[in-house]
């Protein structure tokens, strides 16, 4: 068995052909190009039962030569494509599970019966060894499609695999590449995107989720895995909310992004060096974008809406909206703009740089004491701004709100290291003083913005919807106060 270890990026037809002819790259290469065409039929059984097992089984024809590979387990990390892999040459293009065995690779009991072609993948590919700053890495320039029946979609990317060397040195030398052409890093293999083919599924928003931590993993492992969790959910989201495939994808990509931006704030309390500060810093200033077209978003759609559901008659009210939609698009515009820059690339390949280098280790305590130690200053900044409060200040709600919010993604990080039974019912006390903490800034936010619109000739109509959300700003504090008093009622699970 070997692991592969590999960066997959996407690349646009015109500028692969760039690349090909691009000196520089022609001085790294410690062979000449090769050419080959690879056809490769994928199989699994109808209910895709090997997929499910995150396992893929390929049988691959090269000119004249076959070679079946099984790959299974691994993981995706910043772009990185890690997996276990069987690989042995066969006879003729059909499955021989005796060679499959002998090479240590095993299927799942009673799916050897069922397996079917799924998907084929067929594609021309460049390969070019490149001696780059140390490493030994393998460039392959794919072109060309995956079928699934009728349905197919193209291919053209880059796969950088390494052969010798750090994995560091992946991440160092597609930073290089994107200074020749744009680039994109693929989060999704060329299987992942056959198997969707060949369901014909739509795809999905994905939530995101903190992977469970183990009391012997340490600090480094357990932080490197959280990062690589959120740059996952941030990473996978994004070619949806371009594309504007749902709303939801757009609001998953925030999440993504302030959850890392936590998991970032912890981890400089373990270790910090200039590269965290510096992605830190992005990081915060695309939640401030993505935070102010959001800012739009809920004004537009859950102040405006509503009201002028209510009142569809009053002309003043939907001047108000189209004002705001037409703001709402400008923030939109921007944001979009920002995710499809070469500059939001580049930071997710220093991502995968940093996450790869040495300065991680040297443990000075164990995992379970250090998130201990987190979840009780984080508990702690939740009191104090919450015992600090005088009457409705924005600003102080505003505050208490962030407070939790780093409070409660702090719990899902490290959460699983607690009995579940101790964590849930905190869990939910705090989420929900959150959601009000959550309307309360909303409420706040939709008033700066009407005075962002206000002029003399609107001032009628903007008094009209203050009012209607004072209303509702007031309902919601007797609620918070409700739900403070069952918060600080509650005992850390922790202790």
């Amino acid at each position: 068995m070997a692991i592969e270890t590999e960066l997959k990026l996407h690349i646009s037809p015109e500028y692969l052909q760039r690349l090909k002819r691009n000196p520089w790259l022609r001085s790294l290469s410690a062979t000449r190009a090769r050419n080959l065409k690879l056809y490769n039929v994928y199989y699994d059984t109808a209910d895709l039962d090997l997929h499910r097992l995150a396992m893929a089984l390929r049988l691959r024809r090269v000119g004249k030569q076959f070679l079946q590979t099984l790959k299974g387990g691994g993981q995706v990390s910043a772009g990185l494509h890690q997996r276990n892999e069987w690989e042995t040459p066969v006879l003729s293009e059909q499955l021989d599970f005796n060679a499959l065995k002998a090479c240590g690779g095993e299927l799942p009991h009673g799916v050897r019966n069922r397996l079917q072609p799924v998907f084929v993948t067929d594609f021309a590919r460049n390969v070019r060894l490149l001696n780059y700053d140390g490493a030994e890495i393998e460039l392959c320039m794919d072109s060309g499609e995956i079928r699934a029946g009728q349905a197919s979609c193209p291919i053209s990317e880059l796969e950088l695999e390494l052969k010798s060397g750090s994995p560091q040195q992946l991440f160092k030398l597609a930073q290089a590449l994107l200074d020749i052409v744009p680039l994109q890093v693929e989060h999704t293999s060329k299987a992942e995107y056959g198997y969707l083919l060949f369901s014909a599924a739509k795809p999905s928003v994905s939530k995101g989720r903190f992977p469970p931590l183990k009391k012997s993993q340490s600090i480094s492992s357990a932080l490197q895995s959280l990062i690589g969790a959120c740059l996952a959910h941030v990473q996978s989201n994004v070619p949806g909310a371009l594309l504007k495939l749902d709303k939801e994808y757009l609001h998953q990509v925030r999440v993504g992004l302030r959850r890392l931006r936590v998991a970032l704030s912890i981890t400089q309390r373990y270790r910090t060096d200039d590269e965290l500060s510096a992605l830190r810093e992005q990081v915060a200033k695309l939640c401030i974008e993505l935070g102010r077209s959001r800012e739009w978003d809920v004004f537009v759609t859950q102040t405006l809406a509503p009201i002028c559901t209510r009142l569809p008659e009053h002309i003043g009210l939907r001047e108000i909206l189209s004002m705001s939609e037409r703001a709402r698009k400008k923030q939109h515009a921007g944001m979009e703009s920002s995710l499809a820059s070469p500059e939001f690339q580049r930071m997710l390949l220093r991502f995968g740089a940093w996450m790869h280098g040495e300065q991680w280790g040297g443990e000075e305590t164990t995992l379970e004491k250090f998130a201990v130690e987190i979840l009780k200053k984080r508990w702690k900044l939740v009191v104090k701004y919450g015992n600090a409060l005088s009457g409705e200040d924005a600003a102080q709600l505003h505050a208490l709100r962030i407070a939790c919010k780093k409070l409660r993604y702090s719990i899902e990080m490290f959460g699983s290291l607690f009995a579940a039974s101790r964590t849930k019912g905190y869990e939910a006390v705090l989420a929900e003083l959150q959601d009000i903490l959550g309307t309360l800034n909303d409420i706040a936010v939709a008033h700066r913005l009407l005075n962002e619109l206000d002029n003399a000739a609107r001032h009628d109509t903007l008094a009209l919807i203050r009012g209607w959300m004072e209303h509702d700003y007031a309902e919601r504090v007797t609620e918070f106060g409700k739900a403070w008093k069952r918060f600080v009622e509650q005992k850390g699970f922790w202790d």
